[in-house]
């Protein structure tokens, strides 16, 4: 393994917009130099979002960057303060590199293109996760990195490590499942994503980020938790446990999730223009494709299968549509969906509603919508659509922290919880869902007719009485 002092010279700095002068280590350079790594400079961490917000243009490129290096951070100020962790040179350089790649399999938009996949290939259960664990292979081989991992003392195994840590697998309840470190070493799969907590660098860069070019602003602190993390043993397997102090900065860090998605991810127009370029996407499926390996070429909802092809699909999707010249009516009414975006006219909003009780699904109103439909009305269950918002902090109805394991400073090595109950100041709830109805058609028949039917349909179900939007004098001009 090449000694720190040989490669240290090869460093390369980044200067970043949330960290400053970011380090990074050469192999993480050699990653970061290849076409597979460099298509996240074209896809946006937000979406849509930017249609709203314009300076939300931030990529996943320079979120990837942050990301390996809050790792990296994290990593070293655990192997400095515990040194009985036997945190290893090949462990960190693995931590980072996980960092790095973590979101290599996303498609354009980022989420909103897995959105996609599962409306046109539901069979498929697509999850960028796994396409980041394909993208990193396909990587390693199109750039002939496996050499250059070996030579800083990456082996094998060390590869299998990073890809468990950017796509986890469940395990079987006390049964270790992962096969890149063993037991010992189970805090490291903490770090990029963490399932157990939810506090993980990935979710620090990217609030951090997102509120940065959104103008909203968060308060907490990532540098404390960094300060004040510790590796105990719980249950026989060793976690990322938090010092007591800094419960209320956990809190505010899963304040900061329910803000951002409130404010800005649920956006009552970003998801209007959400399902339009959905809409636009499923009808140009079959119309545009992109070229893969043996000569394949594949329609956009299946690119996904083949890394050669996924390479080429970012961003700039949206306009390989509109400057296509086919003249099939599908691809001519995505045109004009896409047209109708840039133009501002959007899809009407009808009303929103919040269910009385969680037991109320999205197939209930769904049913219920088409079910009230009035009889002489031309409004067809096509016209509608349905947007179900869950506004959270990260765990469903669960108040998140008390996932978290905190220590004491008297007790650095006995972990408890903290309740709900020890504090007046948080939340009685922990999640609310709002059932959104949007209506594809301009003409006010319809949308009149929209609004008399979500009416209908929440008496039917017992829900609150909707509030309903006022038809717009020209289109939604929003």
């Amino acid at each position: 393994m090449m000694e720190p002092s040989q490669w240290r010279m090869h460093e390369k700095t980044f200067q970043d917009a949330v960290h400053g002068a970011i380090t990074l280590h050469p192999l993480c350079v050699k990653v970061i130099d290849t076409p597979q790594f460099q298509r996240l400079r074209f896809i946006k961490v937000l979406g849509t979002c930017y249609f709203v917000f314009p300076a939300a243009t931030h990529n996943r490129f320079e979120h990837c960057i942050g990301v390996c290096y809050l790792a990296n951070q994290l990593v070293c100020a655990l192997q400095s303060r515990q040194p009985e962790l036997d945190i290893s040179e090949a462990d960190i350089l693995c931590v980072q590199l996980a960092g790095l790649c973590h979101d290599l399999g996303h498609g354009p938009f980022s989420h909103l293109w897995e959105q996609f996949v599962r409306q046109a290939r539901p069979e498929k259960q697509w999850v960028h996760e796994n396409a980041s664990t394909k993208m990193f292979d396909y990587l390693l081989k199109a750039n002939n990195l496996v050499e250059e991992f070996q030579r800083y003392g990456l082996k094998e195994q060390d590869i299998i490590f990073i890809k468990e840590m950017i796509y986890s697998v469940s395990g079987n309840g006390s049964e270790w499942c992962y096969k890149g470190r063993p037991r010992e070493k189970a805090f490291l799969y903490q770090i990029v994503a963490n399932k157990q907590t939810g506090i993980d660098v990935d979710k620090w860069d990217y609030f951090l980020r997102d509120s940065l070019n959104l103008g909203i602003k968060v308060t907490f602190d990532y540098h404390r938790l960094i300060q004040f993390s510790r590796v105990i043993p719980v249950e026989e397997q060793p976690q990322i446990c938090i010092r007591d102090k800094e419960c209320n900065n956990v809190y505010d860090m899963f304040h900061a999730r329910r803000v951002l998605h409130r404010t800005a991810y649920k956006h009552r127009v970003v998801q209007i223009i959400d399902n339009m370029l959905i809409d636009a996407l499923l009808y140009a499926d079959k119309h545009i494709r992109y070229l893969g390996s043996k000569g394949v070429r594949y329609p956009l909802a299946d690119v996904c299968d083949d890394m050669m092809a996924y390479c080429n699909l970012t961003d700039g999707v949206l306009h390989q549509i509109l400057l296509d010249e086919g003249d099939h009516p599908d691809l001519l009414h995505a045109k004009k969906i896409l047209t109708s975006i840039f133009r501002r006219q959007l899809y009407l909003c009808v009303g929103h509603t919040r269910p009385s009780n969680f037991t109320t699904t999205f197939k209930n109103i769904k049913e219920a919508l088409e079910r009230n439909i009035p009889k002489d009305s031309t409004l067809t269950p096509q016209d509608l659509v349905i947007t179900q918002v869950e506004l959270n902090y990260g765990m469903d109805d669960q108040n998140p922290v008390e996932m978290v394991y905190f220590y004491n400073k008297n007790s650095p090595m006995k972990t408890r919880k903290i309740k709900k109950e020890e504090s007046i100041l948080v939340p009685e709830r922990f999640q609310e869902k709002i059932f959104r109805v949007l209506c594809r058609s301009n003409k006010e028949d319809k949308f009149k007719h929209a609004q008399v039917t979500l009416m209908a349909a929440c008496q039917e179900l017992g829900m609150k009485e909707p509030y309903v939007e006022l038809f717009p004098p020209l289109f939604s001009m929003v």
